[in-house]
């Protein structure tokens, strides 16, 4: 991007998310994105030093629950808090998406919006930076969403996929296709069809687009959110922006952008990704993410007395305020807490969400 139109680049982070998948840890008071697990900074001040190379801090917009206000301003201190915007209840993507570029249309009409989350791993910033500027100046050639879809290492079940279709441009060093459908979450022989053919990538949700053309987007596929943006985009810095912002979300349906607008869409394009991406989407990932110790544990004992391990091999051992003793196993997650411990092979950490439905369907809400 030139400097002219650098000026225009602004950065949404969406951090609302619960992080059930990441429980005990990870919970309705403190979710996933206030977490320290990949290094000492927590996600979401992970999400904001890999983009403020190319964004200051004052271009930078969160949008997150009502209830973790205070905990974003304490966690992202550079922010603006006017930039901080509270949801008042959970609408999904779609409406997150379309607050973030009111907000930026608001303050510059011409607006470039590079939509993150704040739960993702990226090992190659640099490369990063370069994919989204490359997104960004593909926006800007007409009237496009642009997605950067994740160039696939292995066939993921735990993912949705994006189709290409044909090369219309190079920026940036970077190829931008035309985009022909979606996939959600297929199965492994599915997916591994899909690597064969070179033709298909992970679906991160990292989406680039102009203000302008997002909003047309909306007028034209949600058209009823997109009224309701319009509401609250007159009512953004008044006194009443909080009553307003109730009223509008209680009539907003709850969709993802992907089903609300991008599968719609016939001017959806995309810039590959490869720099190392990685969705903190459960203790797994934690585990293949972190440093190994001689006996392939991950050994988390910033928070409490160190634990006992004898004869455990390949196992992630998080522990808390009790001593956590094990002996003989393999291939396990265990997380110790105030409230809770979890215990769980590697291969079954997307079930703990589960144990978090569980917990709902009981009322058991204390240990949530």
């Amino acid at each position: 991007m030139d400097q002219a139109s650098n000026k225009h680049l602004f950065a949404v982070i969406l951090a609302g998310g619960g992080g059930t998948r990441l429980w005990p840890r990870s919970t309705n008071a403190k979710p996933k994105q206030f977490l320290r697990l990949i290094s000492d900074k927590t996600m979401l001040q992970e999400t904001l030093s890999r983009i403020i190379p190319i964004i200051p801090p004052e271009r930078v917009l969160v949008i997150t629950n009502s209830k973790y206000k205070t905990m974003v301003e304490a966690d992202l201190p550079s922010v603006p808090s006017q930039n901080i915007f509270a949801e008042p209840e959970k609408k999904d993507t779609a409406m997150a998406m379309g607050v973030g570029a009111i907000i930026a249309s608001k303050i510059d009409p011409e607006a470039v919006i590079i939509n993150l989350a704040a739960d993702h791993v990226v090992k190659d910033e640099k490369e990063f930076r370069r994919t989204m500027l490359a997104a960004a100046n593909a926006a800007l050639t007409g009237d496009f969403l642009v997605t950067v879809g994740i160039s696939p290492t292995f066939p993921h079940t735990g993912l949705g996929y994006i189709r290409i279709r044909d090369k219309i441009n190079d920026i940036n060093g970077l190829p931008v296709y035309r985009v022909t459908g979606f996939t959600e979450k297929p199965k492994e022989d599915k997916a591994k069809e899909f690597l064969a053919t070179g033709k298909y990538f992970w679906n991160a949700n990292n989406y680039v687009w102009t203000a302008k053309s997002a909003l047309e987007s909306f007028k034209k596929h949600l058209p009823k959110t997109y009224s309701q943006l319009v509401k609250l985009k007159t009512a953004l810095g008044g006194k009443d922006i909080n009553m307003i912002a109730a009223d509008v979300y209680a009539e907003t349906e709850a969709i993802s952008i992907d089903y609300g607008v991008s599968e719609k869409a016939g001017n959806l394009l995309l810039v590959p990704g490869d720099f190392g991406w990685s969705d903190i989407g459960d203790w797994q990932v934690v585990y293949d993410l972190s440093t190994k110790d001689k006996s392939g544990n991950v050994i988390d004992q910033s928070r409490g007395i160190p634990p006992i391990l004898i004869d455990v091999k390949g196992c992630f051992v998080c522990g808390g305020k009790k001593l956590l003793a094990a002996v003989g196993v393999e291939d396990m997650i265990m997380v110790e807490t105030k409230k809770a411990v979890l215990i769980v092979p590697k291969n079954k950490a997307q079930s703990v969400k589960h144990i978090v439905e569980w917990l709902k369907e009981k009322g058991m809400t204390e240990y949530l």
